[in-house]
């Protein structure tokens, strides 16, 4: 695996971890919209489906 799709990975994590803490954040302002935890791991779910293609190429 070249170096430029390590960092392409790292990327995607990282923003992903952005995304799930802001989806998280968004989740405990407002419990009667979602339950917090289901709505974090549907975002991991998402974002392993993503990098997961990427880091297998």
């Amino acid at each position: 695996m070249s170096s430029l799709v390590l960092l392409v990975v790292l990327l995607l994590v990282l923003v992903g971890l952005l995304l799930l803490g802001g989806l998280a954040y968004v989740a405990y302002r407002h419990p009667k919209a979602v339950a917090p935890l289901t709505l974090a791991l549907c975002g991991a779910a998402v974002l392993a489906a993503v990098v997961m293609p990427v880091a297998v190429r």
